[in-house]
């Protein structure tokens, strides 16, 4: 196994039955640059000090850079894997990419503490970033998506979500980082409702009362559990993923919001290939029939130790002042 000689961010932070998701762009200037990278430093001290007043609570932040927002940052080295965001699909079932140079992910069992460190995080940037995307994400049941099945069910844990997640002597630069995907769906429930039970669990593949993964010789190769069961070499490549439901019922507004993480962006890529083009092409994921991808985007989680050092680290490498002054949007 690689060792991993720094810390990662609380990637692999236990459950929580709250999370904030936070999605800015870098506005344009040498000063709003200038005040991210300061910013970097204090990220895990108001963290510490948010969750100090109730340890319990499990508060933690993730803080990640896109791929432009890097080059306007920090320059080069950059991480062997960050891009922007692949399209996958075309016509009325599309992964879009929409705007993200930087992705706050705030978990905590309560939500007063997520927004508390929320606050303090985005004042702290000023107006230095525009916030182009903001969901309040809560645990539903027995972490169950509002559609009705559990998610998150073939996580990888211990040692094993370390080795899944964490980049190590393949970008020893950038040891103890991460990658992280997001995407933000809606999800037509009145037709998802009006689909029979049965009709459910072979979209899914798994039963959806006790969670039970469908048999093989049943289960559709089109469903969501068929076409994001990735092997290499005879084993399951698998990723974290944290998804959180989120909704507005006033205004019939019902949705998830997916975030995964792992080592290299491809197996998440792999999937959603899987999902929206299909395995093979035109065997696409049935449960795109009821759920609408709104937002995409892909960051780099920095380690713990290099998320505080972000701001000497530019210095040293003597960013250049066109990149530093350069918006990161199109």
């Amino acid at each position: 196994m690689p060792d991993f000689p720094s810390e990662p961010q609380a990637v692999h932070s236990p459950t929580t039955r709250h999370a904030i998701f936070i999605v800015a762009t870098l506005n344009p200037g040498a000063a709003a640059a200038e005040t991210v990278r300061g910013w970097c430093a204090d990220v895990a001290a108001l963290t510490r000090t948010v969750g100090t007043r109730s340890p319990q609570q499990n508060l933690s932040c993730v803080c990640a850079f896109g791929s432009d927002a890097w080059d306007a940052l920090f320059g080069q080295p950059r991480p062997a894997s960050l891009h922007p965001f692949r399209v996958f699909g075309d016509g009325a079932r599309v992964a879009v990419s929409t705007p993200g140079d930087l992705l706050l992910h705030i978990r905590a069992d309560s939500m007063d503490l997520c927004f508390e460190l929320a606050t303090l995080l985005v004042n702290g940037l000023g107006d230095a970033v525009t916030v182009v995307d903001e969901v309040h994400g809560f645990r539903y049941f027995d972490r169950r998506a509002i559609i009705g099945f559990v998610d998150g069910t073939e996580n990888p844990e211990g040692r094993e979500a370390v080795d899944f997640t964490v980049i190590g002597d393949e970008d020893a630069e950038f040891s103890g980082g991460s990658y992280v995907l997001v995407q933000k769906y809606l999800h037509d429930m009145a037709g998802w409702n009006a689909l029979t039970v049965e009709n459910q669990e072979g979209i899914i593949g798994r039963h959806k009362l006790s969670n039970v993964e469908l048999d093989d010789d049943i289960k559709p190769a089109s469903s969501h559990s068929a076409l994001t069961t990735l092997e290499e070499n005879g084993q399951e490549v698998k990723i974290l993923r944290d998804n959180m439901p989120f909704g507005r019922p006033g205004v019939g507004e019902f949705g998830t919001y997916f975030i995964g993480y792992a080592r290299s962006p491809a197996p998440i890529e792999q999937m959603l290939e899987n999902m929206f083009v299909g395995r093979p092409a035109g065997n696409y994921d049935r449960l795109l029939d009821y759920s609408r991808a709104v937002t995409g985007s892909l960051f780099f989680v920095p380690s713990a130790e290099l998320l505080e050092s972000l701001e000497t680290r530019a210095a040293v490498a003597q960013v250049p002042q066109e990149a530093a002054t350069s918006s990161s949007m199109t």
